[in-house]
């Protein structure tokens, strides 16, 4: 002690034991001080900004959840949109089906009935030239036979069935024409020669 006092007392540098102990004082008194107001404050600003960055870190995970479920849903959206235009297209294409069968129906109808009209007018201008044909041929016919017969064939039954007979022969001979026309040539051939043979 003595020689730390007398060099306290040499060398202006080392403190004296009175301003040692009121150093020693006024360094807790303050560092005191400090603890109580400054460290308090420090921590409360340090809490508030890891309050702070806890929030942003966690405002930022509800902000990518919430984008990730708008995505969800945009996607969601997107692939019923995809199916419901599959599905119109689908439909489209069984209606355009559905139309060509019926309007190749409704052709197919139109052309059988236009063919039967067509056939029924022609079979209704036959029967009308077949009667017409018959009115005339019967006439010619009565005419004719009663000029050879040398009497009036004004019955009308009678006249009928001559017409009817004539028309008959017609037809017979229609289907008889080739094997008369060979036979009539035979014929004449025979006749042709038997002059010289009588000769």
């Amino acid at each position: 002690m003595l020689h730390l006092a007398d060099a306290a007392q040499s060398d202006p540098l080392i403190p004296t034991w009175p301003e040692l102990i009121i150093g020693t004082i006024c360094f807790f008194a303050v560092f005191g001080i400090l603890g109580k107001m400054l460290v308090p404050r420090l921590m409360r600003t340090l809490d508030e900004r890891h309050e702070q960055i806890e929030g942003g870190i966690n405002r930022a995970d509800e902000a990518q959840a919430e984008a990730q479920a708008v995505l969800q849903q945009y996607r969601a959206q997107l692939d019923d949109a995809r199916h419901e235009a599959a599905r119109m297209r689908e439909e489209a294409r069984e209606q355009g089906a559905a139309i060509i069968v019926e309007m190749r129906e409704r052709a197919e109808a139109e052309a059988r009935r236009i063919t039967e009209s067509a056939q029924a007018q022609i079979e209704s201008e036959r029967q009308q030239a077949l009667s017409s044909l018959r009115a005339e041929v019967g006439t010619l016919a009565t005419e004719l036979a009663s000029r050879i017969v040398g009497e009036s064939l004004t019955d009308m039954a009678r006249q009928s069935r001559m017409v009817d007979r004539f028309l008959a022969d017609l037809d017979d001979h229609g289907t008889a024409a080739p094997a008369g026309a060979r036979g009539a040539s035979a014929g004449a051939g025979q006749t042709a020669t038997s002059p010289g043979t009588g000769q």
